[in-house]
């Protein structure tokens, strides 16, 4: 075990537990009946629906009957990302966890420190892959307080949802008839000293293109175009941090060779990224190249290379295009479906789209363009959806399907869910900022994110819910940087104790 000599001991032992089981979105069976297990084991009553959410619930401690029943939620798929070269297996292999000081890591360090961090400070990361910090540490906590006779708490209804990372389709398909709490503490968040309080609602769109195919009139020379080493991130979080999407900037790419090279190239496929909800670090596109024409593609190539690094600067540092050529043929896609393809890529909005004008420096309303795949037959681009504001949400989806009924296409939504909109009048909130001041020393800060949170779901389905969110830090979450900062993790672990028993008290 990598985490054995650290504390707080249970936590970091189911933390290292689950990574050992393999829980990429749409893949959570084995983990959700481990969840199912352990509650048998504990004696717990518990239940587990047909999507493999799971609650457990756990009695008051002594002395806290009366108080008011609180919720933990957290969800249990994580974001499955990796680098080139990993040899692991996500669908089947778990997670190679490693400690590291921040010092050791160069991104961090690069990075101001805030007061309560150190450059020895112990960084929970993993090797090659994404961490599943997000969400796996709050499955770690409850399942750390679900085990515990000493801990002190009111009545507990701990819910484990599914497939957050793909559209909180776990959430939004959850039956909560049976749940008796009105207080939610959602550990889903990933910015120390910040509580959240509101956030986004959002979609995930699909634009679909039908693909005709044809036979090149000549031999041909087929060429992979990638778009590599940009920096990703999360949707919403990083939304506005002004990285590229190698999807988008793959599409720009090929308009500007398509007109340079017309009659001398051939479209066969695009394809980039893997989630919805991750700007694409990567993206290739399958070419057609007449004989004779390499060089001068490769120069073309390399001009635009230099264009594109003089734009990005320092925001992506690695990106580079790479071009190599291989025997292997693929049939090409006729001259319209390869203009339709190109024309999505140039024309579908990407990024943010509206500030608010109501919070300074909240990104009220924004989509990415997250998988693009090509099939024989089609084309398919999904994208992550998000606003504050509904009616800005669906005019912004109403787009999409208008690009995609002028490129002869469809459009499908999936996964929609609403905003968690602020409530004035919040007990858990004073709570939180209350235990939070007597620990810290300072102010909780509150605040609401463009990220999507279940708490909007939870809120549409339980009456007057009072909610939150907050977590530890983490940093880079959904690539292969993630990073969990372990004095974090500690530091909101005795918080999370404090306010239950506060929550106990009253």
């Amino acid at each position: 075990m990598v985490l054995e000599n650290y504390e707080p001991k249970r936590v970091l032992y189911y933390f290292e537990r689950i990574a050992a089981i393999p829980h990429g979105s749409r893949h959570t069976a084995a983990i959700s009946d481990y969840l199912v297990s352990f509650a048998k084991e504990k004696g717990l009553d518990h239940r587990q629906d047909s999507l493999g959410n799971v609650v457990i619930r756990k009695k008051a401690s002594d002395g806290y009957e009366a108080a008011e029943p609180v919720i933990l939620q957290g969800h249990i798929d994580m974001v499955c990302e990796k680098d080139a070269d990993c040899d692991i297996d996500m669908s089947g292999e778990g997670l190679r966890l490693k400690v590291l000081t921040r010092k050791e890591l160069p991104y961090l360090m690069e990075r101001p420190l805030r007061k309560d961090q150190s450059e020895d400070d112990v960084i929970i990361t993993a090797e090659g892959t994404t961490l599943g910090g997000d969400d796996g540490i709050a499955v770690a906590y409850m399942l750390a307080i679900l085990e515990s006779d000493s801990i002190p708490h009111p009545a507990l209804e701990c819910i484990f949802t599914v497939d957050e990372e793909i559209g909180m389709l776990g959430a939004a398909g959850f039956d909560a008839e049976d749940i008796q709490g009105r207080l939610l503490l959602n550990i889903d968040s990933e910015d120390e000293g910040h509580l959240l309080v509101g956030c986004a609602g959002g979609c995930t769109t699909t634009i679909s293109l039908p693909v005709e195919r044809t036979y090149p009139d000549e031999i041909m020379d087929t060429m992979i175009l990638s778009v590599e080493g940009l920096q990703g991130g999360h949707s919403g979080i990083e939304i506005d941090k002004g990285r590229a999407n190698a999807s988008v900037l793959l599409g720009r790419l090929l308009q500007m060779l398509f007109f340079e090279f017309k009659n001398d190239l051939c479209l066969c496929s695009v394809n980039g990224g893997s989630k919805d909800n991750a700007i694409p670090r990567s993206a290739e596109a399958v070419l057609l190249v007449s004989l004779g024409m390499q060089e001068a593609v490769g120069n073309y190539i390399k001009e635009e290379e230099a264009i594109y690094r003089k734009e990005y600067g320092k925001r992506e540092p690695d990106f580079r295009l790479v071009c190599r050529f291989t025997d292997e043929a693929e049939r090409p896609m006729t001259r319209e479906s390869a203009r339709n393809t190109i024309n999505l890529l140039r024309c579908v909005p990407n990024g943010i789209q509206q500030m608010s004008f109501d919070i300074p420096g909240l990104v009220e309303t924004s989509l990415n363009l997250g998988i693009l795949v090509t099939t024989e037959k089609e084309i398919s681009a999904s994208f992550s959806v998000r606003s504050s504001v509904n009616s800005e949400k669906w005019e912004l989806i109403n787009r999409l399907s208008a690009v995609a009924e002028a490129l002869g296409g469809s459009c499908s939504n999936e996964g929609e869910y609403p905003a968690w909109e602020y409530r004035e009048d919040s007990r858990l909130r004073e709570v939180m900022k209350s235990c939070y001041e007597a620990q810290y020393g300072e102010p909780m800060i509150v605040e609401t994110i463009h990220a999507g949170v279940e708490c909007g779901l939870f809120a549409d389905k339980l009456q007057g819910l009072d909610a939150v969110s907050f977590g530890p830090d983490m940093n880079d979450i959904h690539t292969p940087k993630e990073a969990m900062d372990l004095p974090s993790v500690q530091r909101t672990w005795k918080l999370i104790l404090s306010v239950l028993k506060v929550l106990g008290e009253q």
